[in-house]
C-alpha cells in the first residue's frame, strides 16, 4: 500500500486518502533513479570520469590543509557527509579533479558549486563548509591542474590544461556533480547555484555566458572577467612596486590611504574610515609631494608619477583607450601583494603564456604591444566579457554581482562597467535579473575597514527560490571587544546614507538613496 506523508494533512484525512489511493508504478519502471549508498558511488559509471574516493565522513572528522590566505576554517563544525572525489579527462592531457560533499541528513534538495582564486591549482575546501552546513550538496574543482595560485607555468606546453582552467573544468564539475548527487539521493537537485569571488567570480560569469543552463543563480564577487587587461594591470603594479628607482614602500602606501581618508572620510556624513563612494572623493596624492630623494612621509616626483599611473589603470596610449580602469583610492596597501614573492600572477602569465620567454621580466613590459599580443591569442577563452546574457535570463537565471570599493587587486570600476554593459545588451528584463552591490571600504573579496561579511548564498537562494529580489543587504563587520557593526548595502547606483540619528554601527539607521549628483 502507498505510504503518504501526513505532515500537511489532518491524520484522519491522510489515512483515508492512503486507503483509497492505488500503489504507483515503481520508480524504476518510470525511469526514476534509485538512491545509491555513499560507498557504492565508487562504482558509479560516468563518461570519461574515474571515481577515486567515495567515503562517509563523520561529523567533525574532516581535516584539510589550511587555505592560502585568511584564518583556517573550523572543520570540526561540519556535519556528517559523503565525500566523493573524481578525476575527469574529457580530452587527452586533461586531468580535472573534483570533490563533491553530500549531507548525510537534511539535504535541502539544492546544489552549490564554489569557485577558485587566481590560477587555482587546488580544491578550495575552505569554501565548501558553509554551504554544507546550510544543507546544500556542494562541489569544487582544482580546474585541471595542481600548483600555486599565481603560477601560470602549468599551461606551458599544455593548451588543454589552459582550456580546462578557462572554462571546461567548471562545466565538467557541474555536470558530474549533478550526476553524483542524483545517484546518491535518487533525485536530481531542484536548484543549482554558483558562488565565487575573483577568479571564482569570473568562473560564474563564464557559466552564465557559455552554459546558461548550468546554474539557476550565480554570485560573482569581484570577477576577474576582463582577464588580459587585468593581468596587464597586475604586471604594471608589480613593475612599479619592484622598481628600485621608485622605491614605494608599505609605509608610503599607508600614508596615501591615510591622506585619502583625511580628505574624504567625513564627506558621507559618517567618520568611520570608510568612504561610501570613493569616485566622489577629490583626493590628489600631490598633497603628499616633496622634493626629498627618498623620505618615508612624502612622495618624491618619481613616486608621485608612479602612484598616478596606478590610479590610471591600463591605458593604451596609441589608441587612447583604457582597457582596465584603475582602482579608486583607499586600497593602496594591497599593492604590496604584487611583489614577486607574494602574488606575481600577471608577470607569470605574460612571461610563460604570452611571451613564452623564461628570461622575460616585468621591466620589459610594453603595455600596448604586449597586451595586444595577449588579446590576439586567447584560445582558452580566458576573456569573459560577453555582455548579452539573454539566454541565461530567459530561463530564469539570476546574477548577483558584488565588489569592494577599495579593491586594489581587481579595480572595482571594471565590474561597474560590465554591469552597465549587461543592462544595455541583455534587454528589458536584465534589470530584474542582474543586480550589483558595491561594498564601501572593502578590499579584494574581504578585508578593509568596511562591512565585508554577508550571506550571499542566502541572498541568491531567496531571489531564485522565493522571488525575493535583493533591494537591501545587511553586511557585518566585527569590532574590537566583541561587538558587531552592521551596515546596509544598496543596489548600484544607490548608496547608503546615514539618517542622522542613532548608532552608525546599526544598519537600520541608514537608508538607500540615489547620490545627490545623480
Amino acid at each position: 500500500m502507498t505510504t503518504i506523508a501526513c505532515s500537511r494533512w489532518t491524520f484522519g484525512a491522510c489515512l483515508a486518502l492512503a486507503l483509497f489511493v492505488p500503489d504507483p508504478v515503481p520508480a524504476q519502471a518510470v525511469g526514476q533513479p534509485t538512491a545509491t549508498s555513499c560507498e557504492n558511488l565508487a562504482s558509479l559509471a560516468l563518461p570519461y570520469t574515474r571515481i577515486t574516493l567515495a567515503q562517509p565522513v563523520a561529523a567533525g572528522a574532516f581535516t584539510a590543509a589550511p587555505p592560502p590566505f585568511g584564518p583556517p576554517p573550523d572543520y570540526r563544525r561540519l556535519p556528517g557527509f559523503c565525500r566523493v572525489t573524481a578525476t575527469i579527462a574529457p580530452v587527452p592531457d586533461s586531468e580535472i579533479k573534483i570533490e563533491v560533499w553530500l549531507p548525510v541528513e537534511g539535504w535541502n534538495g539544492k546544489f552549490v558549486g564554489v569557485g577558485n582564486g587566481g590560477f587555482s591549482g587546488d580544491i578550495p575546501h575552505f569554501m565548501m563548509g558553509n554551504p554544507l552546513q546550510s544543507g546544500y550538496a556542494v562541489a569544487a574543482t582544482n580546474t585541471g591542474h595542481d600548483g600555486g595560485g599565481a603560477d601560470a607555468s602549468f599551461a606551458v606546453g599544455h593548451p588543454e590544461k589552459l582550456t580546462d582552467y578557462g572554462w571546461r573544468a567548471v562545466h565538467e564539475l557541474t555536470v558530474k556533480a549533478k550526476a553524483i548527487i542524483t545517484a546518491h539521493y535518487g533525485r536530481s537537485p531542484r536548484l543549482a547555484y554558483w558562488t565565487g569571488c575573483s577568479s571564482g567570480g569570473r568562473q560564474g560569469l563564464k557559466e552564465a555566458q557559455r552554459f546558461p543552463g548550468d546554474y539557476d543563480g550565480i554570485v560573482a564577487g569581484a570577477p576577474a572577467h576582463n582577464f588580459m587587461p587585468l593581468l596587464a594591470y597586475a604586471t604594471h603594479v608589480q613593475r612599479v612596486m619592484t622598481d628600485t628607482a621608485i622605491r614605494l614602500t608599505a609605509r608610503h602606501l599607508t600614508l596615501i590611504k591615510s591622506a585619502m581618508l583625511a580628505a574624504c572620510d567625513a564627506k558621507d556624513g559618517v567618520t568611520d574610515s570608510v568612504v561610501e563612494d570613493p569616485r566622489r572623493c577629490a583626493f590628489d596624492p600631490a598633497s603628499l609631494a616633496c622634493d626629498a630623494a627618498n623620505a618615508p612621509n612624502c612622495l618624491n616626483p618619481r613616486q608621485l608619477a608612479a602612484v598616478r599611473s596606478l590610479y590610471a589603470g591600463v591605458v593604451n596610449s596609441r589608441a587612447g583607450t583604457t582597457p582596465m580602469p584603475g582602482p579608486t583610492p583607499g586600497g593602496e596597501p594591497a599593492w604590496m601583494a604584487f611583489r614577486p614573492r607574494a602574488f606575481p600572477i600577471g608577470a607569470s602569465y605574460f612571461r610563460d603564456i604570452v611571451m613564452r620567454d623564461a628570461s622575460w621580466t616585468p621591466a620589459m613590459f610594453d603595455m600596448d604591444r604586449d597586451l595586444a599580443r595577449a588579446l590576439a591569442d586567447d584560445p582558452a577563452e580566458l576573456m569573459t566579457t560577453k555582455t548579452d546574457l539573454r539566454d541565461y535570463i530567459a530561463r530564469g537565471g539570476k546574477l548577483l554581482l558584488w565588489h569592494g570599493w577599495t579593491d586594489a587587486l581587481i579595480p572595482a570600476r571594471s565590474t561597474i562597467e560590465y554591469y552597465e554593459a549587461v543592462l544595455s545588451a541583455s534587454g528589458r528584463e536584465a534589470s530584474n535579473a542582474v543586480k550589483l552591490f558595491m561594498l564601501p571600504g572593502v578590499d579584494h573579496c574581504a578585508g578593509g575597514e568596511g562591512a565585508d561579511m554577508f550571506d550571499a548564498l542566502r541572498v541568491i537562494d531567496a531571489w531564485v527560490d522565493q522571488g525575493q529580489a535583493p533591494e537591501r543587504i545587511v553586511a557585518q563587520r566585527p569590532l574590537p571587544g566583541g561587538a558587531t557593526r552592521t551596515r546596509a548595502l544598496c543596489p548600484y547606483p544607490m548608496i547608503a546614507r546615514y539618517r542622522g540619528t542613532g548608532s552608525t554601527d546599526e544598519e537600520r539607521n541608514f537608508e538607500c538613496v540615489r547620490h545627490p549628483s545623480q
